[in-house]
């Protein structure tokens, strides 16, 4: 089939074909049983790829302690990313005025306070506070599935609010932690094109916030410790991210106190599968209906 890129075309057919359910919200929309059984079927591919490593799974919910964000700088870095929850705390005078603001269309949020949480802004931040203490002599890989969130509103449908991540998270010397991500760049890049995706290989950087992020920025990309895996997805000349691939040094290690087995600070590195953005990239090479893909890719996926 010939492959055309158009954002708004692509997002209508996403609509029309029911894969997706707009609710009024840039950046958020409602999924679609067949969307999700594409989604959820790509998520097992990955971990039988990954089985033979025996990765400890762990579930976290979509919201992570306060503390741990303000304790890795996350808003040093990506204020304008960072999803606080706020609720409300007053009595019942207060809450008749909350009310009567609402109905009258005003606005009511300097009514609510900062709760001891934030929406994860990445599914491994509640990981790393678990890690604490000495790794075994192979250090510590995790894998998990959750919900992450960012403050991108974009009537983009690869740009989301909200959205999964299937991620590996690896704990230990520098020299395993990088041995590790570097093979599963290659598993990665493999894994998504085997599935029929023209899917390449780029250094990347993190979307830090303003003038310092710019230096911050040029800096990682230096040190190349991010990868990501681009697929075209609403644009040939700018394609998609669909997963990416971190080596953190030992940001999490010092800042929890994580140790090596020999007593050194222990480095991480995380994978990530953009679970909605790679179900995306499958529909936009494939075509809405999943039953006339190619034998090949049903294959995999339905097995």
């Amino acid at each position: 089939m010939t492959v055309t890129y158009d954002v708004e075309g692509f997002y209508a057919g996403l609509v029309e074909h029911g894969l997706i359910v707009p609710v009024g919200v840039p950046g958020a929309f409602g999924r679609g049983a067949v969307f999700e059984d594409v989604l959820e079927r790509f998520d097992a591919l990955v971990r039988r790829v990954g089985a033979p490593e025996g990765a400890e799974s762990i579930t976290f919910p979509p919201i992570v302690d306060r503390r741990v964000i303000e304790k890795v700088h996350y808003l040093d870095s990506f204020p304008h990313l960072c999803g606080a929850v706020q609720s409300f705390f007053g009595d019942a005078l207060q809450a008749l005025a909350l009310a009567e603001r609402v109905n009258r269309g005003q606005d009511w949020g300097d009514l609510l306070g900062q709760t001891g949480v934030v929406l994860a802004p990445a599914c491994c931040y509640p990981l790393y506070p678990t890690l604490a203490g000495t790794l075994p002599a192979q250090g510590r890989l995790v894998t998990l599935v959750g919900w992450a969130y960012r403050h991108e509103p974009s009537p983009e449908p690869t740009r989301m609010q909200s959205f999964r991540v299937r991620e590996y998270i690896r704990a230990g010397s520098a020299e395993q932690v990088l041995a590790w991500r570097d093979e599963w760049l290659q598993r990665g890049l493999d894994l998504l094109r085997s599935l029929g995706l023209p899917a390449q290989t780029d250094v990347a950087a993190d979307p830090f916030f303003g003038r310092r992020g710019k230096l911050l920025a040029t800096n990682q990309k230096d040190q190349k410790l991010k990868f990501e895996v681009l697929v075209p997805v609403i644009s040939l000349t700018e394609p998609t991210a669909v997963c990416s691939f971190n080596f953190h040094q030992d940001h999490f290690g010092a800042t929890f106190g994580i140790r090596t087995a020999g007593g050194q600070v222990a480095s991480t590195a995380c994978l990530g599968f953009g679970l909605e953005r790679v179900t995306m990239a499958l529909f936009k090479m494939h075509g809405f209906r999943p039953q006339d893909w190619p034998a090949s890719v049903r294959a995999q996926l339905w097995t």
